[in-house]
């Protein structure tokens, strides 16, 4: 399998994804997007087309405290930074939405930090 192979499967199971998880006002969505150097992470309401909060691994505050951006101890760094911030703009609960990466590693450890900093989902 060559690479526009893997890059036509992995838009095939983020377009599938999508197709059932939809961000309400009451749930909106947690989007990860995951590239080999960093992760990004956002809050969006899918109704209105509106980001309520982000983080990524290329934020200031991050960089000079994590020693690796694309680790998972940077995803980690990332899912607490996004629930500190959801927190801010009063959003509680959350519909996750895994850009069709498997629940695994990085994208697993920005959720799991991202629960354990005050989001449901």
């Amino acid at each position: 399998m060559n690479s526009a192979d893997k890059a036509e499967h992995l838009t095939r199971r983020r377009q599938r994804v999508r197709k059932r998880v939809v961000g309400t006002a009451e749930r909106p969505r947690l989007n990860v997007f995951r590239s080999s150097s960093h992760i990004y992470a956002q809050i969006i309401d899918d109704l209105k087309g509106t980001t309520l909060a982000a983080a990524s691994s290329l934020d200031k505050s991050l960089r000079a405290s994590v020693k690796s951006t694309g680790s998972i101890e940077g995803a980690k760094a990332v899912g607490k930074l996004l629930a500190e911030r959801a927190k801010a703009a009063k959003v509680h609960t959350v519909v996750f939405d895994r850009g069709g990466r498997i629940y695994h590693g990085r994208v697993k450890a920005l959720a799991e930090a991202s629960r354990e900093g005050g989001l449901q989902f």
